[in-house]
């Protein structure tokens, strides 16, 4: 049975533009609950980014809860899963799981992410769903100047 804590009963839906100051509430919690560096961006060039980048630009998906609050944000490019952040509450949930179900079910021939080595976190999780790591790097091509990594998936039957 489907419960309000259950992944399973929220909405996954597109973002819509008036999504964006809920997306980037996620955003910023999320990076806050993860990271002991801030993000490059203040929090007011972030929510611009939000709803001049991501929202218009990129497929965007939320997930709305059972009081109509978004706990989750995903946004795609054409090969590339940019941006997934749930609220903390949600984690550990079957949410991100789900989220990223839709995105290899939106980019069937493969998706490629980026992800920081510090968030041991997202690395078990992309790879518990079949990501692997193509390039580890020491940061230099990212705002944060953190070390990260690119990962890749492709389905079995593709080389």
């Amino acid at each position: 049975m489907n419960t309000p804590y259950d992944a399973e009963s929220l909405e996954l839906r597109r973002a819509i533009a008036a999504d964006a100051p809920a997306m980037a509430d996620v955003y910023l919690d999320a990076f806050k609950a993860t990271y002991d560096f801030a993000p490059f961006h203040d929090e007011a060039d972030i929510r611009r980014w939000v709803r001049q980048t991501v929202i218009p630009h990129l497929e965007s998906w939320v997930a709305i809860d059972a009081s109509d609050q978004v706990v989750a944000l995903m946004a795609l490019s054409s090969d590339a899963l940019e941006q997934l952040y749930l609220t903390p509450e949600w984690w550990g949930r079957g949410l991100g799981s789900r989220l990223l179900a839709l995105a290899k079910q939106r980019r069937p021939r493969g998706i490629r992410l980026y992800t920081f080595q510090a968030n041991t976190r997202a690395r078990s999780f992309y790879e518990h769903h079949g990501f692997r790591a193509v390039r580890f790097s020491d940061g230099a091509g990212n705002e944060e100047q953190q070390p990260d990594i690119l990962y890749s998936w492709a389905p079995p039957d593709l080389p």
